[in-house]
């Protein structure tokens, strides 16, 4: 099975081998019911808070001696449906996801336990959905090649379940997202919801939740949301697009977004804090790696991530806590904060506390708290890096709510105002307590989500930085070391992350002496992409050494090595240059098409010829050696991606088909009238 990916040195001692078996997919699920509009959720903010925290509070002190836990972890990837027009060369979103999602769903409860599973999740785009594995993938180091199996699957399955026009590419957006009649079926712009000038309600999903989280952060915010995202200026842009900037007022155009998510199980509620604060500087130098957007609303932009759209997207700040000094904003007493009260973030945003006690001397950022629910948890027996952490998360309103589910929650029972929050509060990363144990369910220890990264256009991709990620936790817990830089920097990396190509045009700040200290101090300085992966200087070996040198202490087995090792080859190539991210790669296919004016339009024909190749390329029919080099991407298989039973018995209605066969073997002669003495064997035997 390869050898254990233990959690090393420096818990070693909590680990027991293997003691636990692993928690299916529970996270992400969408509550059913009637959601209360924004007006009848303001009475209920504050108790939903409140009693978040108490959730918390009764799950922590239930849980918080959990230990032993063996590491476990899962993958999320979401795919868009788009609707293809050969004849024409035009492509839309196809808004049947939720159809598609219910088919595949069906077929895998029916196959199950014949095989590999997946799972498939609504996303908040009616043309999305989300695959996860059945299963967590456990701690060895065939998993980690297990990762891209499952991925390869999942996007065969799904690829059988669409209809002969449609193709599901992993890519982040969709390029003319917003630009004249881009869905199947066609819908005109607005909707009580969004509101927009661009794109139609029928582009949320139908699950009234996701409606209802779209009017509620507008009714909170005041407005629409106010998306801006700089053009790329090439020659012709400015007299054709007449604008420095590409604006968009939904909230479509963030979370119409896919991204690549991995979440861990620690071993104990202690490192799970310490992998959250530790991964946290990794964040950008991630998000750098797998760029893969730099085309919104029709027009290359200025920027190669999605991040900051997102961001904007869901910002429910007011004017007040915005800091726009001239807003008559007033006091409301049901909202956090009473409404007014500055906040430096959007509560999609990175991080602004590390959460590990001994990280709090690096927190140097803005971190506005709730100081009521501070004290509260302190008094509780919180200790203080948390408290901040906790009190910092709600300072956020709960955004959706549901009839029947505020006061009728028990909160020794359940964590649904915890989880309301929480889950809203889409930060770089997320710490996440064990829910609320169900005794018919398996146990789901303390986690951590990363959450940074851009989908890629291929699974080989998507599992290599998968890998990495789970590789550096290892490798963090194992030799003992520390990433941590203060958090302002981590900021400024969000910031460069942005840039275009940045893997090879901008610096980062990264730890140069990794070696934990006695007294936390900054120990970053500015390093190239390329140092960062593959070493600078005497003191820092570089994270792909690393990965190495972790590989070869726990002896990896040949077979997983020599996959691991493609997927290092890989990350360390990009981050050197030689080959390119994903949004390099698309902006250079835009710029050199026939279409292409210099102007910065996307037109529909170029963007239908992207998005068919980007999915010939996830498919393994088209080679793209500028994004993979010399790996070659297998074409997906098409025959038995849900296995065949090894059945004892036959069934009747396989008993019946087989007769029906056999029946086609007798002659029209041995019917109706014909002799006993001569049917057709005899005939045969005759002529013998």
């Amino acid at each position: 099975a390869g050898m254990v990916l233990w959690a090393g040195a420096r818990w070693a001692q909590k680990l027991p081998g293997l003691a636990r078996t692993g928690p299916t997919r529970t996270f992400g699920l969408l509550k059913v019911g009637a959601p209360l509009p924004w007006e009848d959720s303001l009475k209920h903010c504050k108790y939903v808070r409140e009693h978040g925290l108490l959730q918390f509070l009764a799950a922590y002190h239930r849980v918080k001696d959990l230990s032993k836990d063996r590491l476990l972890y899962g993958d999320e990837i979401e795919h868009a449906v788009l609707k293809v027009d050969s004849e024409k060369r035009e492509i839309k979103v196809s808004l049947r996801a939720s159809e598609i999602m219910n088919m595949l769903n069906e077929r895998e409860i029916s196959t199950q336990q014949h095989g590999d599973g997946c799972t498939w999740h609504q996303e908040y785009g009616s043309w999305m959905l989300e695959g996860t594995p059945a299963l967590p993938y456990g701690a060895y180091t065939t998993s980690l090649l297990s990762m891209e199996y499952n991925m390869r699957l999942r996007r065969a399955r799904l690829q059988a379940a669409l209809a002969p026009d449609e193709i599901a590419p992993t890519v982040v957006n969709f390029p003319l997202m917003g630009v004249g009649n881009f869905t199947h079926p066609s819908a005109p712009p607005g909707g009580p919801s969004s509101q927009s000038e661009s794109v139609p309600d029928q582009c949320i999903n139908a699950h009234p939740r996701f409606g209802t989280l779209t009017a509620n952060i507008r009714k909170r915010r005041g407005s629409k949301v106010d998306i801006r995202v700089p053009v790329f200026q090439d020659k012709n842009t400015a007299a054709t697009v007449g604008a420095d900037y590409i604006h968009m007022d939904c909230m479509a155009y963030g979370m119409g977004c896919c991204c690549l998510q991995v979440t861990f199980q620690a071993s104990d509620v202690d490192e799970s804090r310490f992998l959250y604060d530790q991964l946290a500087p990794l964040t950008p130098v991630l998000m750098a790696l797998t760029a893969a957007t730099p085309i919104f609303r029709g027009h290359l932009a200025g920027v190669d991530v999605r991040w900051g759209v997102i961001s904007a997207s869901v910002d429910d700040r007011t004017e007040a806590e915005r800091g726009i000094k001239s807003s008559a904003c007033a006091e409301d007493p049901n909202l956090a904060g009473g409404g007014v009260r500055e906040l430096s973030k959007s509560r999609y945003d990175s991080i602004s506390c590390y959460i590990h006690p001994s990280s709090s001397a690096l927190n140097d950022v803005p971190c506005e708290v709730d100081h009521e629910f501070e004290s509260m948890l302190l008094g509780k027996g919180v200790d203080e890096a948390l408290a901040r952490h906790m009190a910092h998360l709600f300072v956020r309103d709960p955004l959706v709510m549901f009839d029947g589910s505020v006061e009728e929650v028990n909160d020794e029972e359940s964590m649904e105002h915890f989880d309301s929050i929480n889950s809203t509060n889409w930060q770089t990363v997320r710490w996440k307590p064990p829910p609320v144990k169900d005794a018919s369910k398996p146990h789901i220890g303390w986690r951590t989500e990363f959450r940074s990264m851009e989908v890629q256009p291929t699974d080989f991709e998507n599992a290599a930085f998968s890998a990495f990620v789970v590789l550096i936790t290892r490798v963090l817990l194992v030799f003992d070391l520390d990433f941590l830089i203060p958090l302002s920097k981590v900021d400024e990396n969000m910031r460069r992350a942005h840039s275009m190509d940045a893997v090879k045009t901008e610096k980062f700040w990264f730890r140069g002496q990794i070696l934990p200290t006695r007294k936390q101090s900054d120990f970053s300085e500015e390093t190239t992409m390329q140092e960062i992966m593959c070493g600078k200087g005497s003191d820092f070996p570089g994270l792909i050494p690393l990965c190495y040198a972790y590989l070869d202490h726990i002896q990896c087995d040949a077979k997983s090595f020599a996959r691991i090792d493609e997927y290092l080859t890989l990350i360390a190539k990009r981050a050197s240059g030689e080959l390119m991210t994903p949004a390099s790669w698309m902006r250079s296919f835009v710029r050199s098409h026939p279409e292409y004016r210099q102007d910065s339009i996307v037109t529909e024909g170029i963007a239908y010829d992207l998005m068919r190749a980007c999915d010939d390329i996830g498919r393994g029919v088209r080679p793209c050696p500028e994004l993979h080099g010399g790996v070659v991407i297998k074409p997906l298989l098409e025959d038995g991606i849900y296995g065949t039973a090894l059945e004892s018995d036959s069934s009747q209605e396989a008993r019946s088909k087989l007769l029906r066969k056999l029946m086609t073997r007798a002659s029209n002669l041995d019917g109706p009238g014909s002799p006993p003495n001569a049917p057709m064997r005899c005939r045969l035997c005759d002529k013998e």
